[in-house]
């Protein structure tokens, strides 16, 4: 299995909707590393790193609309170096 990291930026009403928490939730449920955090601009900065296809699968939740409560307008993702993280975590 191939690994792979993306950077994810998603935004539209992202903050302060718990969008980071189910996020995070998710990325765990798909065993993905990495972290969320809210950027001044208003967007949420996702980046996951792990198995190619399950990092796919969190791009595509989040391109779907990701957690209830959201209202995403716009997700650009881009590809990052493999990196490891421990584990996936809310940064502030």
């Amino acid at each position: 299995m191939s690994k792979a990291c993306t950077a994810v930026y998603v935004y539209g009403m992202v903050q302060g909707v718990g969008f980071r928490y189910t996020t995070q939730h998710q990325a765990t449920l798909l065993a993905l590393t990495g972290f969320a955090r809210n950027l001044d601009d208003g967007s949420v900065e996702v980046v996951a790193c792990g198995e190619t296809e399950q990092v796919e699968k969190l791009l595509e939740w989040l391109k779907q609309g990701g957690p209830r409560g959201a209202q995403i307008d716009r997700v650009l993702s881009e590809p990052r170096s493999v990196k490891h993280y421990d584990g996936f975590q809310i940064r502030y």
